[in-house]
């Protein structure tokens, strides 16, 4: 699973990192990066949920290419 935040979208509403605290965290700004290393997810099923969970969409989780 490859996980993606679009930074140029993102309001900082933080509901990714309520959701999934393991996986994202917000900046100095409040806006949503991934923690350290998690950039595959996992296959966290909260991850997902966090995608749908933000307001603006933006975050995508994808599978990874091979």
């Amino acid at each position: 699973m490859r996980i993606s935040i679009d930074t140029g979208v993102c309001i900082g509403a933080g509901q990714c990192a309520l959701t999934a605290p393991e996986v994202f965290t917000q900046d100095d700004d409040g806006f949503s990066e991934l923690m350290p290393g998690r950039e595959d997810g996992a296959g966290s099923a909260l991850v997902r949920e966090a995608a749908r969970a933000c307001p603006v969409s933006a975050i995508s989780v994808s599978a990874r290419e091979t």
